[in-house]
């Protein structure tokens, strides 16, 4: 009997223990093929752009940032995106939602519901952890709001608070409040050290 591939899913580079039990937990399962598996973080665009899987499995851990998810929904938007983190806040999980992930789940997730995270996903349904696995909000840095990440970017390109107001048709002092809480957020002083951390 031929049994019909479902989900064609892209993996990105993962731990050597989580990768492994990922790569048999989806064997596990005809409906899924991995059409590539344990690509490194900078060949993820290319290898989904080559491919165009209906899901990809990302690492929350090799992004650089929040905003590194929106880029590639942006450039992907048809491709599920499905980020595994090690312990998402619910903060955190919302936040990775509302750049573009299509489902996020801890690496501590059941078997079962990373399988069916993975089919919800192809259909386009969001996935959360839930409840029992995130996290308290951790004491610490809180996390930019998706306006702040886009300010954020227009300051580390180098714009002005003007040029910046007028592209996201906000004021220059809408523009000033962003920058200080993003400055705050981030524990720096100047554009230029925020420059720097890109």
């Amino acid at each position: 009997m031929i049994t019909r591939v479902n989900v064609r899913v892209v993996v990105a580079r993962f731990e050597d223990i989580v990768a492994h039990g990922l790569r048999a937990l989806i064997e596990q399962d005809d409906s899924i093929e991995v059409v590539a598996d344990s690509v490194e973080h900078h060949r993820l665009a290319s290898v989904l752009s080559e491919l165009r899987p209906d899901v990809a499995i990302v690492n929350f851990g090799s992004l650089a940032n929040a905003a590194e998810l929106r880029e590639l929904h942006r450039q992907f938007p048809d491709i599920r995106l499905v980020v595994l983190s090690n312990r998402p806040t619910t903060l955190e999980s919302r936040q990775m939602l509302a750049f573009g992930a299509t489902a996020c789940l801890s690496k501590r997730s059941e078997a079962r519901d990373l399988l069916h995270a993975i089919h919800l996903a192809s259909r386009g349904l969001h996935v959360l952890p839930s409840a029992q696995e995130a996290e308290p909000p951790p004491v610490g840095p809180d996390v930019l709001t998706p306006r702040e990440v886009e300010v954020m970017e227009l300051l580390q390109g180098g714009r002005s608070n003007a040029e910046i107001a007028e592209a996201l048709h906000v004021s220059v002092e809408t523009v000033r409040s962003h920058a200080r809480r993003i400055y705050r957020k981030l524990g720096v002083r100047t554009r230029r050290e925020l420059r720097s951390r890109r």
